[in-house]
């Protein structure tokens, strides 16, 4: 019997002794890649306490308070549209650099501002950077990721847009004190210094090994994949798997090779769009629904104008006011931590319909909470820690789900063909809805009251709770080639995903079988 175990184990594939170090090699490297998703998460967070004193100090009404506000993310589209295919260009590595120069000039333009018109053309320069961070950062980590941690890592950059934006609400506290026409200036001018260590860090990032086997950079590639897998075993997996997505034989071992002719910018729009296979309408229809939906939740709302928030709870001074967001800050930041650790345990399905389910009763509740303060005489305080509570538990929920879940989906359910130019899709609804969400709460807000905006933005997570579990497949443990199975029968996919473990289990019988009547042959 000893032998027959040895002569098993000797099927088995042998355990690399550096597999750990190769892990923390693929998350220093999504790390670092994410670092650019500051961008963002600092501008929200910033903008959210210097609007007080831009208002102030510049004097403009609430509709330029909204195109300020919100404007950002319709500029950031031309940098969404852009990074695509300036990443298939010259690599995930430069666009990454190009994001950070941009957002250093905005920065310090916004910084510099001496009426409305310069300050605009400062969120103009912004908004390009963050759209080309947003759309760089996830794609570079899905593609390093190993899949035994690809939801962890491809989480990363959700992590650090909730780091930035608690950055934003410490900075905000932090220059409050200084005069009404410094404090916006000093908030907003700061920003340049995450853009300054964003282009430092790409320094020591290596390149996407799925752009280099792109390029026909085999060798490059292969060296890559063996620092981010677990195991050689894996890294020549991985390689063969993209090898087949890029079109390259795999008996092609060669250092640099020839890569087949890929379809044309305008054959992968109609791959996606004008004539798309079912499991392409699939993808597209999930993929892009979830960048809708995510922010369609008023996230952005609730975290931008979260002064306003707290001030129509019963809170009054702007320091107190401020206080709070920072409170609310370090809640989403935590809970965004947590999500990290359980996306590869949990799943995304079960963590995005807790999220999203949570999110709706959350916003039903504050909105109950500002109806009662709304229609009270007094300073009703359980109304108002109601409100408070209800605010941190809508974005702590937002932060476990919708938050990173987005970014994860959103970039693994691509084949690679199509994915840089999928997710670019996927980032400009993004942008869009969450521009529409910002620059149009004022005007909710005065049109049906605080509390009903709240009300229609519960309806709208309601709605999504449903999408999601009547449409979107498991995609947790699975390769991103394998993926692409699942997709193709919309509202069936359950069963789909019953033959695919059905068909697996078969052959992971059969190769136990095989292993079985070896090992006994080798015993006698």
């Amino acid at each position: 019997m000893e032998d027959k175990n040895q002569a098993l184990a000797d099927f088995d594939p042998p355990k690399s002794k550096t597999s750990r170090k190769k892990n923390k090699y693929a998350i220093a490297s999504s790390f670092l890649a994410s670092l650019s998703s500051i961008l963002l998460g600092y501008d929200i967070g910033v903008m959210s306490g210097a609007i007080i004193y831009i208002k102030k100090d510049l004097h403009i009404n609430d509709v330029q308070v909204e195109i300020l506000v919100g404007i950002l993310n319709l500029y950031s589209l031309i940098g969404s549209a852009a990074a695509g295919r300036t990443s298939d260009w010259i690599g995930r590595r430069n666009t990454m650099v190009v994001a950070a120069v941009i957002f250093f000039v905005g920065a310090l333009l916004m910084g510099f501002s001496t009426n409305y018109a310069f300050l605009m053309f400062g969120r103009f320069v912004a908004g390009v950077g963050v759209g080309y961070a947003l759309v760089i950062a996830p794609v570079y980590t899905v593609e390093v990721s190993p899949e035994s941690c690809r939801g962890f890592l491809t989480s990363f950059p959700e992590v650090f847009i909730n780091g930035g934006i608690l950055l934003g609400y410490v900075s905000n506290v932090a220059f409050s004190k200084l005069p009404t026409h410094l404090s916006w200036r000093f908030m907003l001018g700061i920003g340049a210094i995450p853009s300054v260590l964003l282009g430092l860090s790409v320094l020591a990032m290596p390149e996407s090994p799925r752009w280099l086997v792109m390029k026909g950079r085999l060798h490059d590639a292969r060296t890559v994949l063996k620092k981010t897998s677990e195991s050689p075993e894996e890294a020549e997996s991985r390689l063969r798997d993209i090898k087949e997505a890029a079109g390259i034989p795999e008996h092609c071992n060669d250092d640099v090779v020839q890569v087949p002719k890929r379809p044309k910018g305008n054959n992968v729009w109609k791959e996606l769009f004008l004539s798309p296979t079912p499991s392409i309408k699939h993808i597209v229809l999930t993929g892009i629904g979830i960048h809708f939906f995510q922010q369609a939740s008023g996230i952005d709302s609730v975290v931008l104008y979260s002064p306003t928030i707290f001030e129509r709870a019963g809170i009054k001074s702007d320091h107190d006011r401020l206080l709070a967001t920072v409170a609310m800050g370090c809640v989403k930041t935590l809970f965004i931590l947590v999500a990290t650790f359980f996306l590869d345990k949990v799943g995304r399905r079960p963590l995005l319909l807790t999220s999203f389910g949570g999110m709706t009763i959350s916003l039903l509740l504050l909105s109950a909470g500002l109806t009662v303060i709304d229609h009270s005489n007094g300073n009703l305080r359980w109304a108002v820690a109601l409100c408070v509570t209800m605010v941190s538990v809508y974005v702590a929920l937002f932060s476990i789900g919708a938050g990173p879940i987005a970014w994860v989906y959103g970039s693994e359910v691509f084949p690679l063909r199509l994915r840089a130019t999928g997710f670019s899709v996927g980032v400009t609804i993004n942008r869009v809805t969450s521009g529409l969400i910002s620059m149009t709460f004022l005007s909710l807000e005065k049109a049906i009251s605080i509390e009903g905006a709240f009300f229609f933005y519960a309806g709208i997570t309601g709605m999504a709770w449903l999408f999601f579990f009547t449409l979107m497949p498991e995609t947790q443990g699975k390769t991103l080639e394998e993926t692409d199975a699942l997709f193709g029968t919309f509202f069936k996919w359950r069963s789909t995903a019953r033959e695919l473990k059905a068909k697996k289990m078969s052959e992971m019988n059969n190769t136990a079988q095989i292993q079985m009547a070896t090992a006994d042959a080798v015993a006698s």
